[in-house]
């Protein structure tokens, strides 16, 4: 059970940090990370609320039981991450340096949560 809520707290860390500071600061996260920007700061801020919203789901799942729940985060992270690895082997993305190391962490951190998450259910028996 600790393994689990662990797991948690640790899923809804990245996922709230990621998610305030798109909320917050979309065009001044695009360019620090040296992603590609949209037209509009609306849809990283958006996009920023959904990683924030999710964040919480995980931080109430682990209190109480009541949120997104282990499974749900693997599947969102590892959809996530092989969508993102793909956008990188195969969108002929123009990235600078920063913006590449940036992503690709993301996509592995990403897959590699999932793949912890997976390890972890398996291994112990973590009811979703």
């Amino acid at each position: 059970m600790k393994s689990k809520k662990l797991l948690l707290l640790i899923d809804a860390i990245i996922n709230l940090g990621l998610g305030a500071l798109l909320v917050f600061f979309p065009e001044g996260v695009v360019l620090a990370l040296g992603v590609p920007s949209a037209e509009s700061a609306f849809y990283p801020s958006i996009l920023g609320a959904v990683l924030f919203g999710i964040g919480l789901a995980l931080l109430l799942e682990r209190n109480s039981g009541n949120g997104l729940g282990l499974y749900g985060a693997v599947a969102i992270n590892l959809s996530g991450g092989l969508v993102l690895g793909l956008w990188l082997i195969f969108g002929g993305l123009q990235l600078p340096l920063r913006g590449e190391i940036f992503l690709w962490g993301l996509a592995i951190v990403l897959v590699g949560i999932s793949v912890v998450e997976i390890m972890a259910t398996q291994k112990v028996g973590i009811p979703g």
